[in-house]
């Protein structure tokens, strides 16, 4: 994470983008009264907004942690196009 006031983000906003972009770092600018913004990729932020949909709702959260622990232990069901499904202990 990268912190920049606001003139030098103005000042050089491709050459900021562009680090956002190649190095997915995200920048926070910095501007009077603590009037802060933070800077990041349309992916980064995609990401974001989806891990907190999934972390929000106690059901799928618990749904995703007990299929983690499923594959840890080997419990995986794999599709093969010849088979529907196919169970492998």
């Amino acid at each position: 994470m990268i912190a920049k006031n606001y003139s030098d983000v103005r000042n050089n906003f491709k050459s900021v983008c562009d680090t956002i972009i190649q190095n997915s770092e995200t920048v926070i600018v910095t501007r009077k009264n603590d009037e802060n913004i933070v800077m990041m990729s349309l992916d980064e932020y995609n990401n974001l907004i989806e891990n907190y949909y999934v972390r929000r709702s106690e059901a799928n959260y618990r749904w995703i942690q007990e299929s983690r622990e499923q594959l840890e232990r080997g419990k995986t069901v794999s599709m093969v196009a010849e088979e529907k499904f196919k169970y492998e202990p």
